[in-house]
C-alpha cells in the first residue's frame, strides 16, 4: 500500500488524426513516453470521447474528411465543459494564416507536418507544464471548502483538514471533474495511474476515507454513489 501511495497518476492524450499509421506511429511515441493514450479517427468520434473521458490534451489534425480539426476546435472552446483541454492542432499546412486561425481559434500549439515524435513529445510536456502551473495557482472553492494546491492544504468553515496523500490526490481530482460520473476504473486510471494494477475495491476504501474525513457542514454528501456506475461530485444534492 505504501508504494500505491507513491504513484502519481499519467496524463491522457487523445490522438485524432484519419490516417490510422500516424495514430499508430504517435500512439507508440507517447506510451514510451509514458502517456496514457487514446485514439479517434475522425471529430465526431473525438467529441465523444473528450466528454466522456476529459483527456488532459487533444493532438487534433487540421484536415479531416467531414469536420475538420480547425471546426472541433472551435467547438470544444465554446463549450464550457471542454474549453480549458489545452490542444495542440497538427498540419501539413504551413501557412503562416493557417497558423494564426488556429491559434485564434484557441489553439495552445501548432506542429507543423512532418515532425519528429521527440519534438512532438517536447510540445505535449511543455504544454502540460504551463496549463499545470496555471491549474495549480488557484485554489478551488466549493461551499464552504477551500482547496490550496499551492498550500497543500485543505480547509472546511476554517478548519484544517488532515488528508492522506491518496485521499488528497481523489479530492483534488473530483474538484476538477465535478458534475460528471466516473467508473471505478477511470478513478483508478487518473488518480493511481494505468500501470498500477488494483482492484476496484480499492476506489471504494479511499471514497470512504475521503467521505469521513470532510464530514463537516454536509461536504461528504458531495461524493455521490451513482448505482451501476461509478461516482460523482456535485454541490446538487442527489435525489432519495
Amino acid at each position: 500500500m505504501k508504494d500505491e501511495l507513491n504513484v502519481m497518476p499519467k496524463h491522457t492524450i487523445l490522438l485524432v488524426d484519419d490516417e490510422a499509421a500516424i495514430r499508430t506511429m504517435l500512439a507508440v511515441a507517447l506510451e514510451a513516453a509514458d502517456y496514457n493514450v487514446l485514439q479517434a479517427e475522425n471529430a465526431q468520434t473525438a467529441h465523444a470521447i473528450i466528454i466522456d473521458r476529459a483527456p488532459d490534451l487533444v493532438l487534433l489534425d487540421w484536415m479531416m474528411p467531414g469536420t475538420t480539426g480547425l471546426e472541433l476546435l472551435r467547438r470544444l472552446k465554446r463549450d464550457e465543459l471542454t474549453a480549458k483541454i489545452p490542444i495542440i492542432m497538427l498540419t501539413a499546412n504551413a501557412e503562416e494564416d493557417s497558423k494564426i486561425a488556429g491559434l485564434d481559434a484557441g489553439a495552445d500549439d501548432y506542429v507543423n507536418k512532418p515532425f519528429s515524435p521527440r519534438e512532438l513529445i517536447s510540445r505535449v510536456k511543455a504544454v502540460l507544464r504551463r496549463i499545470g502551473r496555471e491549474e495549480l495557482a488557484e485554489p478551488i472553492s466549493v461551499g464552504d471548502m477551500l482547496f490550496d494546491p499551492i498550500g497543500h492544504r485543505v480547509s472546511i468553515e476554517g478548519q484544517a483538514i488532515n488528508l492522506g496523500p491518496t485521499e488528497y490526490r481523489l479530492l483534488q481530482f473530483f474538484l476538477t471533474h465535478q458534475e460528471r460520473v466516473y467508473s471505478r476504473d477511470q478513478i483508478l486510471d487518473y488518480v493511481w495511474g494505468g500501470n498500477v494494477y488494483l482492484d476496484e475495491r480499492t476506489v471504494d476504501v479511499h471514497i470512504r476515507r475521503l467521505r469521513k474525513a470532510i464530514s463537516i457542514a454536509g461536504h461528504e454528501n458531495y461524493v455521490q454513489t451513482v448505482r451501476g456506475a461509478g461516482y460523482r461530485f456535485s454541490i446538487q444534492l442527489q435525489n432519495a
